[in-house]
Parts: C-alpha cells; sequence; structure tokens
C-alpha cells in the first residue's frame, strides 16, 4: 500500500503543494476568461466572423463541462495527483498548440484540447486540498482556492487587456507553457498520492459519453439561446437533452458507483449545498454580466468608469474568501453561507433601487457587498461539499462542485440573453432583480443546513 500523510502534508511540502495548485487553477480559470476579450483581435488576425470566433470561447467551455467528471472519477480510481499531473502536461502542450495556431480550425481544436487539461486540473484539485491540509485546517485551503478562481476570473480580462497592449494574442496561451512546466516540476515534487484503494470502482464508458452528451446538450442549448440561435435547433437540443439524460441517470441509478455522484446526492448536507452552489453561480453571472451593459446604456457612464466600478465586487471577494476560510473552522458553514447569501441579495436588491442619477459612492457600496457576500459563502460552501463526501468519493464531490460553478454561470449568461431579448433596456434591471431573488433563495437554502449532521470522513 502507498505511504500516505493521513491528515494533511507538513509544512514546508504543504506550501509546494498549495503553490502548483495555485498555478494550476489559475490557469485553467484565466483562459475561460481572457479570450473573450481578445476575440475581435484573434478573429481580425485569423480572417474569421465574428460569430465563427465565438467557438474559441464555447470550445472550451464545453471540452471542460463534457470532461469534468469523468475526469473526477478517474481520480478516484487512479489517484488525484496523476489526473492533474495529466492536466498539466495537456493544458501547456494545447496552450502551446493555440498560439501556433494559424487557422481558426487549428485554434479551436487546440482550445478543446486545451479545456480537457483545464477540466483535468478542475476535477480534482478540492481533492487534493483534502490530501494537502489538515483537517482541522481545510477551511483555510478551501478559502485560498476560493480567492484564487474569484481573483483569476475578475483579473482575467485585465490581464487580458494588458497583454495584448505590449504583444500579440499569441501570448495569451504562450504564457501558460513556462507556468505549465513550473506548475509540473512541484506537482511531481510536493503532491501527495491517494491511498490505494483495494476496490477501485470501474470507469463506465456508456455513462462518460452519455454523461458528455448530457452536459454537452445543456450547455450547447443555453449558449446558443444567449447568441440568438434558431428555436428550433434549441428545441431538439432540449428534446435530445431530455432523452439522453433520462437514460443517462437510469443508468447511473444502478450503478454502486456512479459517474454522476447520486450517491453524494443522496447526503442531503451535500446535494443543498451544491444547490446553493449553482443558484449563486447563476445569480453572480447575472449580475456581472448585465451590470456593465446596464451602467453604459441606462446610467451612461464610459467603458472605463464601468471597468473602474466593477473593481470593488472582486476585490471584495479576494478579502472575504480567505477570511471565511478561517471562520469555518469555528462557525457552522450553513449560518456563513446563509448570511453570506443574505449580504450578497441586499447588495443586488440596492443596485436595483438606485436613484436615476447615482454618484459613484452609491454604486460602490452594493458592489462591496455582493463581492463580500459572494466571499463570505463560497468557502465554507465549497469546504462542506467536500467534506460532506467519504474521503474515498473526494474526486467525485471534487468534479460536482466544478459542474456546479460552470451550470450556474452558464444558466446566468443565458438568463441575461433572455431578459435583454425580452425587454430590452430595462432588461438589466430585470437581471438584478432575478439575481437578487436567486441569492435570497440561495440564502434560505444554505440555512437548511444548520439541521443537517455533518460527516466527518
Amino acid at each position: 500500500m502507498e505511504k500516505i500523510q493521513v491528515d494533511g502534508l507538513p509544512l514546508p511540502q504543504r506550501y509546494g503543494a498549495i503553490l502548483t495548485i495555485v498555478i494550476g487553477i489559475s490557469m485553467a480559470v484565466l483562459d475561460g476568461a481572457i479570450a473573450n476579450v481578445a476575440l475581435p483581435t484573434i478573429a481580425a488576425d485569423l480572417q474569421a466572423s465574428p460569430a465563427s470566433s465565438i467557438w474559441i470561447v464555447n470550445a472550451y467551455q464545453i471540452a471542460i463541462v463534457v470532461s469534468l467528471l469523468s475526469l473526477s472519477f478517474l481520480g478516484d480510481m487512479f489517484g488525484y495527483r496523476r489526473i492533474y499531473k495529466c492536466g498539466l502536461v495537456v493544458f501547456l502542450l494545447a496552450s502551446l498548440f493555440c498560439a501556433l495556431s494559424d487557422s481558426l480550425h487549428m485554434l479551436t481544436l487546440a482550445r478543446i484540447a486545451q479545456g480537457f487539461g483545464g477540466a483535468a486540473l478542475m476535477s480534482v484539485n478540492t481533492a487534493l486540498i483534502r490530501l494537502i491540509y489538515p483537517q482541522h485546517q481545510l477551511g483555510r485551503g478551501m478559502g485560498i482556492n476560493s480567492f484564487i478562481v474569484a481573483v483569476s476570473s475578475a483579473a482575467g480580462p485585465t490581464i487580458a487587456a494588458a497583454i495584448l497592449s505590449i504583444a500579440s494574442w499569441k501570448w495569451l496561451f504562450l504564457i501558460n507553457v513556462p507556468l505549465g512546466i513550473i506548475a509540473l516540476l512541484l506537482a511531481m515534487r510536493f503532491l501527495p498520492p491517494n491511498a490505494s484503494r483495494s476496490n477501485k470502482p470501474r470507469f463506465d464508458l456508456p455513462s462518460a459519453v452519455m454523461n458528455a452528451l448530457t452536459f454537452g446538450l445543456l450547455i450547447t442549448a443555453l449558449s446558443g439561446f444567449a447568441q440568438g440561435q434558431s428555436l428550433k435547433l434549441i428545441g431538439a437540443e432540449i428534446v435530445a437533452l431530455i432523452v439522453v439524460g433520462f437514460f443517462f441517470i437510469r443508468r447511473q441509478l444502478a450503478l454502486p458507483v456512479p459517474l454522476l455522484p447520486v450517491d453524494l446526492l443522496r447526503i442531503p448536507l451535500f446535494s443543498l449545498s451544491i444547490c446553493t452552489s449553482i443558484c449563486s453561480f447563476s445569480a453572480q453571472m447575472l449580475a456581472l454580466v448585465s451590470l456593465p451593459f446596464f451602467m453604459q446604456t441606462v446610467l451612461g457612464r464610459s467603458e472605463v468608469e464601468t471597468g473602474l466600478l466593477l473593481t470593488p465586487w472582486p476585490l471584495a471577494t479576494m478579502v472575504m474568501a480567505p477570511l471565511a476560510g478561517y471562520l469555518i473552522e469555528r462557525v457552522h458553514a450553513g449560518l456563513l453561507g446563509a448570511l453570506g447569501m443574505a449580504v450578497m441579495a441586499s447588495g443586488l436588491f440596492s443596485l436595483v433601487l438606485l436613484p436615476t442619477s447615482p454618484s459613484d459612492f452609491n454604486i460602490i457600496w452594493p458592489m462591496i457587498l455582493c463581492g463580500a457576500g459572494f466571499g463570505l459563502f463560497q468557502s465554507p460552501n465549497n469546504h462542506t461539499i467536500i467534506t460532506s463526501a467519504p474521503r474515498e468519493r473526494s474526486g467525485g464531490a471534487s468534479g460536482m462542485l466544478g459542474t456546479a460553478r460552470l451550470l450556474g454561470q452558464s444558466t446566468g449568461a443565458a438568463l441575461v440573453a433572455l431578459m435583454l431579448n425580452q425587454f430590452g433596456d430595462s432588461g438589466t434591471h430585470v437581471s438584478l432583480i432575478t439575481a437578487g431573488i436567486l441569492a435570497s433563495l440561495a440564502a434560505i437554502v444554505s440555512g437548511l443546513r444548520i439541521t443537517q449532521p455533518r460527516i466527518q470522513a
């Protein structure tokens, strides 16, 4: 049996291990955000139409969503460290191919490969944190992880703009190569192994195919809807999704260790935490996508002013996420989550109630409330998702955590498109109201967890 540190890594090794997680997850999240800013530049350089260049973004996102649960299952089978290292290799090679691409087709294929590499990193990163940190300090590890995801998501457009101002778009991807090599060297030296298992779960290929089809159809239908595609096509995708999804779930219920972790979803604490995660990320995306439109078209602010006025949100999240990681060791996660989502909801409703010509301060303080509330919620919620699963199913829990985030973000973006199509300029207002309602719902569901017994793995 492979030797493993039972309760976290000793300190020097722990720093090296968490550094490789930080580099890997920041690259994976950043690459989902930076391409948006560069789309016009890339489309012009590759002589592609604006509509077809959307696939540079979609290919990455869809590749992650369709493979996340399968890769987390493989992590439970073969070890999280092995999957993470493979992910780093695929990600840095795919990034190199992205930079070398001279056509839209080549870049799209490279982005698909990059998405699979990113999915491998996202699928097991929180499972690895469970091995890196002692049980009583796990909240701190989750706080660091939430902090890195928040910073990477928020800083993506700024970093992309900075790189594009001094270099070609190819450097958006080339920068990942040296970072990936550093992360890989750190991973080989510092990442801990899983305990070997005598009863390894069997990988079910039909489940993997049905999983890819189910989530692929869901994200394609949502993004197609957001981009105003034909309703007949979207309807056909939804029908196919329902049919494939029905057989997929039926198969999962019959398997002893399912790919879609229905065994974990039977744990009330786990399923409640996943529901709150989807609601919170939907609310966040509804707000962050609609606010630039609101500030520019309704309030008449410039692009620069809009960027500056949005900044307090991620800054407040950055401050609050590590603090929430410390608080989880002392305060119940359900209570922290409910409080965080209530604070975020109050910030969102404050934005809805802004006067006709608000001052900068009128906008900034609700933004701080939104960011602080989200940061206070996210670390404890992720901590609960991971710790409510048995230790040998940490991969499945980690995969569901990432899937919930991506589903919430995709749903939020599609809802903004619906509101703008239905209500025109006032659609931004309706989007913010919807975000506030979803955050309030997340607060209520999070509060229900206070009555649930905690499962210590």
